[in-house]
This record gives structure tokens, sequence and C-alpha cells, in this order.
């Protein structure tokens, strides 16, 4: 797992080469690949996309000049064509529906799309023999998540994706999440009751008849998570109110 400014990286490494587990910014690209060669020299066969942001597609481009094919859904290949910040170099090669199989490096890494979670193509990566989960952005540690309802995300989705994770990991498994720092299951639990509680709480000030502006206002709702810093980052507790009620009022 590597971290930077962008979303969190993983990396298979072995005799077949390299699989890397999205690129993060591609300003970022040499930085990434000084690492990378500290742990092997062999080249990038495959990389792998958990869905279309640009902090974690943004260096594709730069890592398929050296000759790696990206793998992803494809709906992240409907969405990077259609985006004006992306070009063609940053798309997908290979792309699937549901769920795809990659065996590499002895082991099986499971693929599986979750629907309409963090976006409409987002897929999680699960290396059976290391008993690793890679979650992309369905999982922001310790932290509020961005859900993009604009690219199809909403909260039950998000909801949904965990509790598909739930099922193929252990107490054991190493869980690598979009941002934050390496978890595991029983933190991944505390993330999906916050999501719950929150969506509970929201739903019911909703059915209330509150307006948008009166849960945006509403601080009571969040206090228990803000007060454990939740709300540190990108998404503010503002913001997760606002996302929750536009998501669950449609």
């Amino acid at each position: 797992m590597l971290e930077g400014q962008g979303g969190n990286i993983g990396l298979s490494v072995g005799e077949d080469g390299i699989l890397m587990i999205d690129s993060q910014f591609g300003h970022l690209t040499p930085k990434i690949l000084e690492k990378i060669k500290q742990l092997s020299d062999k080249d990038i066969t495959f990389l792998a996309n958990t869905h279309h942001h640009g902090d974690h597609t943004g260096g594709n481009g730069n890592i398929a000049k050296l000759g790696a094919h990206i793998i992803a859904h494809d709906n992240v290949h409907k969405n990077i064509k259609a985006s004006k910040k992306q070009t063609v170099d940053h798309l997908p090669v290979i792309t699937f529906n549901d769920k795809l199989n990659i065996h590499f490096n002895y082991e099986t890494v499971l693929v599986f799309h979750v629907k309409n979670a963090h976006t409409n193509g987002d897929a999680m990566y699960y290396f059976t023999e290391s008993n690793v989960l890679h979650t992309g952005d369905t999982y922001f540690n310790g932290r509020y998540p961005y859900i993009d309802l604009n690219s199809g995300g909403s909260v039950d989705g998000y909801i949904n994706a965990i509790k598909d994770a739930l099922i193929v990991i252990d107490e054991d498994t190493k869980i690598i999440p979009g941002h934050g720092s390496l978890s595991n299951k029983t933190e991944y639990l505390t993330f999906l009751n916050m999501l719950k509680s929150l969506k509970t709480n929201i739903q019911t000030e909703i059915d209330l008849g509150k307006t948008e502006e009166d849960v945006v206002a509403n601080t009571s709702i969040t206090k228990t998570f803000d007060d454990l810093n939740y709300g540190c980052c990108y998404i503010t507790p503002e913001k997760i109110r606002r996302t929750f009620y536009r998501s669950l009022k449609n």
C-alpha cells in the first residue's frame, strides 16, 4: 500500500510482474515509480482502477506508456471518455460489467462491481491468498466519505457495497481504503455503523418534513461522529448532511 496526495495505491509484486491498483495524480508518477522500483525491478503488467476520479486515475496515461494494461469497470471507461479533464490515454483497455478474476503472482484476485456506491463504476479487489481487500473510495477510514451523487453514487448503494465486501473478508483481512490508513474488519464495521446511524437520523428528519437546509443546519444529527473527528477532511459535517439528505430524498 502506497499513500500520497491522492487515493491509496495497492501493489501486488511477484514473479509475474506488478499489478497496480490506482495511479493517483499524474504529476506524482515519477515519485510513485521511484518507490515501486525499491520494491521490484519488474514491469507494471496491469493497472486496475477502482473508479474514474482523477485522484485515482490521473497517472493512468503515464503508466500505460510503460506498457501496462488498464483494467476497470465499464462505467469507468464511459466516465473518463466523457470527462473534459482526462484524455484517451487515461482509458482502460480491459473493462468488465459485474465480476472479473485476475490470476497473477500465484493468486486469484476477485474483482467485483458494487452498484451506485461512491460512483456508478466502483470495483473492489480482493486478493484471495494474501487476504487483502482494496475498497477504493467505497471506504474512507476514520472520516466521512465522499459520495458522488452526480456520478451515480448513493447512500444506500454505499452501505450495500460494504455489506457485499463483508461477505468475502474475515477478522484477519487487511483492508486498503480509498483514503485513510490501512484498516481491518473491526474498523470497517465501525465505519458501516456510522453510515447506518446517519441514514437513520437524516431519514427521520425527512419523514418529519424537514428541508435540506434544516438538515444541513442541524449539527445534532452528526454530533456523535463530529466529536470523533469524522469531519476532519474533505467532507465536512455540513457536506455529509447535505449529501445524505439529497440521496435519501430522491
